[in-house]
């Protein structure tokens, strides 16, 4: 039949919606690790059904569904080896089995904000907080969660297995905290929903750019916690960043999957509404009291990009000002990176190497996969073709992303020909 799904297919849907279905899952068992093995059984169980038969209406449910099943299944199967019925396996049979499909279809929206504030928990460093938010939230595997805090797998999973048993054992709960403990952990939540933005605008690894699914769920979260939080500029900012972001996705990439950069977009692929809505929000984040916030500075900075008429007329001075700016209220190397990307459009590549050079004497962002990336740029507008060509396998060996490496492989092409190309 016509609607029956390929292997593929079901893993992209998979993809979409492990995340959520994930959250959901450990809120009715109440245990990580069951929770991750029960959505890899249903996973399995759909590869199975999903082809020789018409695809259920609503995926996420589904896999929640025969997950919570699953989940029981190993639950009874413990029971059953051990002997003995314990106290907690009682109350996550009971917790499994006594929710009503229609109460668990009107959670299903906030199990996910429930889950970022529990990978946000005071008790937990900020490292530990954006690792369990790459791995549950994210869907990232434990070598790739690894690979971003430059370490090595084993002992990723040790960290993350530790968390795991700290959320159990402190009984920590599963629930978006009354509003005197969201102060505490705001910064670490606002953190760990642009993280799942970014993994979702530009994806760590794998064949696909951009997994949209992530980007509407964190604009989502988002949403929710400015309802939570109103009138704060944090919240405001963050929201219009990933809006005017967003905006640009049918602009980002070729039908076959390739990057197309900012300078060679086509703006009216862009969503005007969602730019529009951006920069309401970026106003009202600027106007609210106070110094102004970091997300509101970067927000103002996708602004200026959303209001430009084309790449070459966009207002690089005040950009690069913006940035200066950010360097002084959240000093970063990845933000001193961009702001040398920046510099090169006002002073020349030149300047921004002296930058890039400056930055990479103090092994800021050694290991960083973007850095080899710019500085290949930067060197190719100077025409050091071959020096850029150094750089340019470099960024292809720092990087898990195939749209990437395909750029890289372009801009080396280009170099090739240039240099074969008679003066």
């Amino acid at each position: 039949m016509a609607g029956r799904m390929t292997p593929i297919e079901i893993e992209k849907i998979f993809r979409d919606e492990a995340g959520r279905a994930l959250a959901t899952l450990i809120r009715l068992v109440g245990d990580f690790d069951l929770a991750e093995d029960a959505l890899q059984d249903a996973f399995a169980t759909a590869l199975e059904r999903w082809p020789a038969a018409d695809p259920p209406s609503n995926p996420r449910a589904w896999l929640v569904n025969v997950g919570r099943n699953k989940a029981i299944d190993r639950i009874r199967r413990s029971i059953a080896f051990r002997g003995k019925q314990t106290e907690l396996a009682h109350e996550l049979l009971f917790n499994a089995t006594a929710s009503d499909e229609a109460a668990d279809m009107m959670a299903l929206d906030d199990d996910m904000l429930r889950l970022i504030f529990i990978c946000c928990h005071p008790a937990f460093s900020m490292d530990v907080q954006v690792a369990l938010t790459l791995r549950t939230v994210c869907g990232l595997s434990t070598l790739q969660v690894a690979r971003a805090f430059l370490t090595s797998e084993d002992a990723m999973a040790q960290r993350l297995v530790r968390a795991k048993q700290k959320i159990r054992l402190a009984g920590i709960p599963y629930e978006v905290p009354d509003r005197d403990a969201l102060e505490p952990r705001l910064r670490g939540v606002l953190a760990v929903i642009y993280l799942v933005f970014t993994e979702g605008y530009a994806a760590t690894s794998g064949e696909d750019l951009m997994r949209p699914s992530l980007t509407r769920e964190a604009i989502r979260l988002c949403r929710l916690l400015d309802a939570l939080m109103p009138r704060r500029g944090e919240i405001k900012g963050l929201l219009a960043l990933m809006l005017l972001h967003d905006a640009r996705r049918a602009g980002r990439e070729t039908a076959g999957g390739d990057i197309v950069l900012l300078e060679e977009q086509d703006r009216a692929l862009w969503d005007r509404c969602q730019i529009a809505e951006g920069l309401m929000l970026v106003e009202e984040a600027l106007r609210l009291p106070g110094r102004p916030q970091s997300y509101a500075v970067q927000a103002a900075i996708a602004a200026l990009h959303a209001r430009a008429p084309n790449y070459k007329d966009t207002d690089w001075p005040q950009i690069a000002g913006l940035y200066e700016v950010l360097l002084r209220i959240s000093p970063s190397p990845v933000i001193e990176l961009n702001h040398a990307a920046v510099v090169s459009m006002v002073d020349g590549p030149a300047r921004a190497l002296d930058l890039i050079d400056a930055l990479e004497a103090r092994g800021s962002l050694k290991g960083y996969e973007l850095m080899p990336a710019v500085r290949a740029d930067l060197l190719r507008r100077l025409g050091r073709r071959d020096a850029a060509r150094d750089a340019y396998f470099a960024a292809t060996s720092a990087t898990q992303l195939e749209p990437l490496r395909r750029l890289y492989a372009r801009r080396l092409a280009e170099l090739a020909d240039a240099s074969r190309s008679p003066a």
